[in-house]
């Protein structure tokens, strides 16, 4: 069984690098410094990752758009693509993977728009994404009709599409929607994902989730958050991070104890969500590099 790691969160490690949070998240550095999200990039290279996730899961006309900033969508997803071809460049190696975040805003799938309508906007940034990435990573889908989007989106390209799917943190059976996790796979039989993944949930629930996926018969992967919660009032854009808790018991060791769960129920992607970070890719490296 070969293993493929990826990397770990993007936007909470700059946020930390930055020292402060503001209602853009990540791509407040894409504007400031994106030398910044380069550095990220080579570090978890460094760390052991064969994955760069571009910074791009927050560069959505609905965000960019609250900020006035619709019209520099294009130039931010570029920016965000080329500093994780670069990166993979330097490394020598490695699979570069297009964000697709959620439209509406995280964990709120009850905001989201039609899969039609998500499609649309997903479709035009996987043509910018297109001639950057290796993989379309569709991420924190919390709704059946949410991934459906996103799958209907980067349809057509030619390229994997690598879906993840955020689980209620009190039950990993269920999406954050409410809908049972199992429901998707007709959509996976549907469209045929390259592979499934389950990602930015507590690594209790993405524990619970990962055998209820092995019934794709696909790929499946999984990679964690760091929070200790996610409060009802993180739930609009606008809303800063610096609302979120991150666990102070989920050292590298601990993190990578969940994974060995996860590897032992069938999983052969697993990398890190928000607040894992570099250390905990090169704890993953240690432990299952030689898978």
């Amino acid at each position: 069984m070969s293993i493929t790691l990826l990397d770990g969160g993007m936007g909470q490690e700059l946020v930390a690098r930055a020292g402060c949070a503001t209602s853009l998240w990540s791509v407040q550095a894409l504007l400031d410094n994106p030398e910044m999200v380069r550095a990220v990039h080579d570090n978890y290279f460094a760390a052991g990752a064969d994955v760069a996730t571009t910074n791009t899961y927050s560069a959505l006309p609905d965000r960019l758009e609250k900020h006035d900033l619709g019209s520099k969508l294009e130039d931010l997803q570029r920016i965000a693509c080329q500093k994780a071809v670069d990166a993979r460049e330097f490394n020598g190696a490695g699979i570069v993977a297009g964000s697709l975040g959620p439209q509406g805003f995280s964990y709120q799938p009850n905001l989201a728009p039609p899969a039609a309508q998500a499609a649309e906007v997903y479709f035009n940034i996987c043509k910018i994404q297109t001639n950057y990435v290796d993989v379309f990573l569709a991420e924190t889908m919390s709704s059946i009709d949410q991934a459906r989007g996103a799958l209907m989106g980067t349809d057509g390209f030619g390229k994997p599409v690598w879906l993840a799917l955020s689980v209620d943190d009190s039950d990993g059976k269920k999406l954050r929607s409410g809908e049972k996790i199992s429901d998707i796979l007709p959509l996976l039989e549907e469209y045929s994902p390259a592979a499934i993944f389950v990602n930015c949930s507590i690594p209790e629930a993405v524990s619970v989730a990962v055998p209820e996926l092995m019934l794709s018969g696909i790929p499946v992967g999984a990679y964690a958050n760091g929070f200790t919660k996610i409060p009802a009032e993180f739930n609009k854009i606008g809303a800063t991070v610096d609302m979120l808790e991150a666990r102070t018991d989920l050292t590298p060791e601990a993190y990578a104890d969940f994974a060995q769960i996860w590897i032992d129920n069938g999983a052969t992607l697993v990398g890190g969500c928000c607040e894992v970070g570099p250390a905990h890719i090169s704890e993953l490296k240690r432990r299952f590099g030689y898978l």
